[in-house]
């Protein structure tokens, strides 16, 4: 069942790998992989927290809002870019266990695509995150970036 601390293991600073599909919505196409900086603080007494990403090789910062729904037991994930300062639609799901998935509604290149996050391997030193499109309401995923978190060293 999901808690206010799910994302607990999340708090601090962070170096990313992202790997990245150059086609969101194209199984065929490539690849690409850049590194990126993180740094998450808790809000809220940890029912809330908020990162940003710094992503130089894209040349744009994300932010993410995460809230959780003390009634509901979800999380909502919100989140932003630099590049259009709007907030896009969130994401909302829970954790099982060290599992979570997170689901929502969006467009993509003028296509309504179905979101999916998905958190796993977190620990105090590691974490992972997908993201996945479905342009048939959820019974196929392109899964289309994943980035691999790893704490950053003091000396870092």
């Amino acid at each position: 069942m999901s808690s206010p601390h799910d994302f607990d293991f999340f708090h601090g600073e962070w170096e990313v790998h992202h790997r990245r599909r150059t086609d969101f919505l194209d199984p065929d196409s490539g690849w690409e992989e850049f590194p990126a900086t993180s740094r998450c603080q808790p809000l809220f007494d940890g029912a809330a927290n908020i990162d940003e990403i710094d992503m130089p090789y894209l040349g744009s910062k994300g932010l993410t809002l995460r809230l959780f729904d003390t009634e509901a037991r979800v999380w909502s994930l919100n989140w932003s870019s630099s590049r259009s300062g709007k907030l896009f639609p969130p994401v909302v799901g829970r954790f099982e266990g060290d599992h979570g998935e997170f689901y929502g509604d969006d467009t993509y290149e003028g296509k309504d695509v179905r979101v999916r996050f998905v958190w796993s391997g977190m620990s105090a030193a590691s974490a992972r995150w997908e993201q996945a499109f479905s342009l048939d309401d959820g019974a196929n995923w392109l899964t289309n970036w994943t980035m691999e978190f790893r704490r950053r060293s003091a000396d870092s």
